[in-house]
């Protein structure tokens, strides 16, 4: 399925299909991250976090801000999951880089506790029209900036990690391995996937802990 038949549907909504593990509603989103400087994207050695840029979209209530992320259902993987609620809610679509991590985090509105995963998504296209552009706005900013504008702690621990795994990676690269590859985090994903527009979770969490 095309990217532009996708973004004019709506997301997802319902939960009949949504997956849960030990009473856990599981839910999967993404870190996404740019290069500012394109033309360093083939100079590994000379990229730092300064050369970075993170995404951050709003609240569908409020003006918080946090990283995209909902449920992930039974009809597709959690790959699948993270890209497509990218695309929903902040309308970017890239390359997945390795799990960030698995947190247990409470949803304030609900009173739930849920599962959520993580995981970097390298922006190769941002569009300008998505399912929820008239319920969010999307700001992009340095990392330090994303630290302290991210609302929910978990997902600010994703954000740690992702920091982590950049650096490190960043210091392994070898010669002969392809430059871009390498410094974005063993891409796993596929900019060709058959998006299937998904579920939307609620805003605010508080409490949380990472398990993996």
């Amino acid at each position: 399925m095309q990217i532009m038949k996708i973004v004019a549907l709506p997301s997802r909504t319902g939960r009949h299909l949504q997956r849960y593990n030990k009473g856990f509603r599981q839910v999967v989103g993404c870190v996404p991250y740019r290069i500012r400087d394109t033309q360093k994207t083939q100079l590994v050695d000379d990229i730092t976090l300064d050369d970075l840029e993170i995404l951050l979209i709003s609240s569908q209530k409020s003006t918080r801000l946090m990283f995209p992320k909902g449920g992930w259902e039974l009809d597709e993987d959690i790959e699948l999951a993270a890209s497509r609620e990218t695309l929903e809610e902040a309308g970017v679509v890239g390359l997945l880089g390795e799990k960030l991590g698995e947190w247990i985090f409470k949803s304030k509105s609900q009173d739930k506790f849920h599962e959520g995963s993580m995981f970097p998504l390298y922006v190769t296209e941002e569009l300008e029209v998505w399912p929820e552009k008239s319920l969010r706005h999307r700001v992009w900013m340095t990392v330090n900036e994303a630290r302290q504008a991210c609302a929910a702690v978990w997902m600010k621990e994703a954000l740690e990690e992702f920091v982590c795994q950049f650096t490190c990676r960043s210091r392994e690269v070898e010669v002969d391995q392809d430059p871009l590859t390498s410094c974005l985090l063993a891409l796993c994903g596929d900019e060709d996937l058959s998006f299937t527009i998904g579920a939307q979770t609620a805003d605010k969490e508080v409490d949380c802990y990472l398990i993996s």
